[in-house]
């Protein structure tokens, strides 16, 4: 084996190899266009904030054009502070319990067909914030019916009394994120617990038997390629139906490095393992795939098939 770096890496203390530049296959277009600029003018209007803009999604200009977003919820200042996420951290203000109304106001002007809603961590609350999230999914029920719903959860610091809360509003597609192997946890998100995880999409499925649960990876930040394989067994043990694997990208210098690049041909062989060996109904594995992307396609192909609550 040779010992040359590759001209995209440089060499870091711990004696690995880290990468200099973005190869060429990490490409992001800058977001514009009408259904852009209408939809970022609809969210502003109804005071709402999406994890797009929050966490710097690669794919806002290609969701945001085909007119589907991800509401964040519960304001915009998180409780916890991952070293991967650009969301602010810190002291939150009260929920706004006026916040559901608007979000499925929005639901219904965008005429979707599949909602994604997810929040900032509130680990000030006992509950988490769940009855929030319930409140938006019995409302987006009542204006807008036949739109299907998935909601992307904290993991309530394990909670079964604040997940049941959820459950109990039935949303078709329950997704809480591991996010990362269990060697990195404590770096990658130090207030988080890998166990807490495992329960929080264990226990969905327990409480509905009828809800497709979903989780993400992201891969970049210092794990193996079988470390990432561990994980994905562990979820189908727990029958996750849908799993996202994307790219971590550093949002900016005082974030988590870059590790590592994944080449698009990792990413295919973890959809292969996905699929064919693990038994995960979908998998979006790619070097811009984020936990959000596509899932409206995700929902009406895997409806189609008879997996989605009717």
């Amino acid at each position: 084996m040779s010992n040359t770096i590759p001209p995209n890496e440089i060499r870091v203390s711990t004696g690995e190899a880290r990468p200099r530049r973005r190869p060429e296959w990490i490409k992001v277009r800058a977001p514009s266009g009408e259904t852009y600029e209408w939809l970022r003018g609809l969210m502003r209007s109804k005071e709402l904030h999406t994890v797009c803009e929050e966490a710097m999604c690669p794919n806002i200009g290609e969701c945001w054009g085909q007119g589907t977003s991800t509401f964040l919820m519960m304001g915009d200042i998180c409780t916890r502070s991952c070293g991967f996420c650009d969301i602010k951290t810190g002291r939150p203000a009260p929920l706004d319990w006026d916040e559901p109304e608007r979000v499925a106001r929005a639901v219904k002007a965008m005429n979707l067909r599949h909602a994604v809603i997810t929040s900032v961590n509130r680990d000030e609350r006992p509950d988490g914030g769940a009855p929030i999230f319930a409140m938006v999914i019995n409302r987006i029920r009542e204006i807008h019916p036949g739109c299907t719903i998935e909601v992307l959860i904290p993991d309530f610091k394990g909670s079964e009394e604040a997940l049941k809360i959820v459950m109990d509003a039935q949303p078709e597609i329950l997704n809480h994120n591991v996010e990362t192997v269990p060697r990195l946890f404590k770096k990658v998100q130090p207030q988080d617990r890998y166990e807490w995880a495992m329960a929080t999409l264990g226990n969905a499925k327990r409480m509905d038997s009828l809800v497709l649960t979903k989780s993400g990876i992201m891969v970049g930040l210092g794990e193996t390629f079988d470390e990432v394989v561990e994980v994905m067994r562990d979820l189908s043990q727990l029958k996750v139906d849908i799993l996202t694997i994307g790219q971590y990208l550093q949002p900016s210098k005082k974030h988590l490095p870059i590790e590592r690049y994944y080449t698009p041909e990792e990413f295919d062989e973890f959809k292969r393992l996905g699929e064919e060996e693990l038994g995960f109904q979908w998998v979006e594995s790619g070097p811009l795939v984020r936990s959000s992307y596509r899932a409206g396609q995700q929902a009406r192909a895997l409806s189609r098939l008879g997996y989605v609550r009717s």
